[in-house]
């Protein structure tokens, strides 16, 4: 049973074939018209038809993943920060256009169910899934079902507030765990150091060359095992791991799944987001712990999570 998966990006519409054990059979990119809502629609009908006309058996489902809030029936986008989406028929309009059963979701749903049922976390029932990218996504796993909330748009999790009156966040409030563990902060708390000095001296002396520091810069920068970029990236899995413990007290996950670009940086970002956890903890030594684990499905993880979350619902609806 293949089915097609979308992941609607902010400079690019990826799509593939999935095939039922989270193999990709096919692929292709596009740039994303994120400017014009129609010129997006045609762009994802264009897509779908294209993968549908080199497909070599029939497809049962499509699923589209975009970053935004989704309502619980997977069927309409209450809205979408980089779209110009506001509650938006999706569903309804892409099934009228290609006469095949859709289902749209977010974006981190998507991907936290491909690790789940492909990926790094596929031998536990319950898991937490943190995107550490430009922001902070989020996506829940409770008993083998995938978490969506009472109205659809649960597990935002980047926006965990974890500093009362805190930095601002886009999302309107302060403190959010998005504006200290994401790759922003990352690049905030890197130019900081960058200018105090001391271990800073690495990180400033790059950011004179190339005239600000980027996420390759402070990527490559850890993993040369340099003072300045490692302590910005200890004081990001500091926060991370504080975040961590607090949804571990509400969720009891088996285990945390890191993915995003950040995650890159591997058993560097896991260290300290164990040590945190474990400071935070509440009644710490009277359970089990979770495991913590770096995404394995990387850049295809929207994808395959689209196209079995659409190929899950054919069949719970069949």
């Amino acid at each position: 049973m293949h089915a097609i998966g979308i992941d609607i990006g902010g400079t690019k519409i990826a799509g593939a074939i999935v095939d039922q054990l989270g193999n990709i059979v096919v692929s292709e990119r596009v740039p994303t018209p994120a400017g014009d809502s129609t010129l997006l629609e045609d762009a994802v009908v264009q897509m779908i038809e294209s993968l549908r006309a080199r497909a070599d058996e029939e497809i049962v489902a499509i699923g589209v993943a975009a970053a935004g809030f989704v309502d619980a029936a997977q069927s309409t986008v209450y809205y979408a920060p980089n779209i110009d989406w506001r509650n938006e028929p999706f569903r309804e309009k892409l099934e009228a256009r290609v006469g095949t059963a859709v289902v749209v979701d977010n974006d981190a749903n998507a991907a936290g169910w491909a690790e789940f049922r492909f990926g790094a976390g596929r031998l536990v029932s319950d898991m937490v899934m943190l995107t550490i990218g430009t922001g902070v996504g989020g996506a829940i796993v409770a008993g083998d079902r995938l978490f969506r909330g009472g109205f659809g748009a649960g597990a935002e999790l980047g926006h965990l507030r974890v500093v009362p009156d805190g930095l601002a966040c886009g999302c309107g409030q302060r403190g959010c765990i998005e504006q200290y563990g994401s790759g922003r902060a990352l690049l905030r708390m890197a130019d900081e150091i960058a200018d105090a000095g001391g271990i800073g001296q690495g990180l400033a002396r790059v950011r004179a060359e190339h005239g600000e520091l980027d996420g390759g810069l402070v990527g490559d920068l850890i993993q040369a095992g340099d003072a300045g970029a490692t302590a910005a990236l200890r004081q990001l899995g500091h926060w991370l791991g504080q975040a961590a413990a607090s949804l571990s007290a509400v969720l009891d996950p088996q285990r945390f799944v890191f993915g995003g670009g950040v995650a890159v940086a591997g058993e560097l970002l896991l260290e300290p987001i164990r040590a945190a956890y474990l400071d935070h903890l509440p009644a710490r030594g009277y359970h089990p712990e979770p495991d913590f684990v770096i995404a394995e499905l990387v850049n295809d993880a929207g994808v395959v999570g689209a196209a079995d979350l659409a190929r899950v619902w054919v069949a719970e609806h069949a």
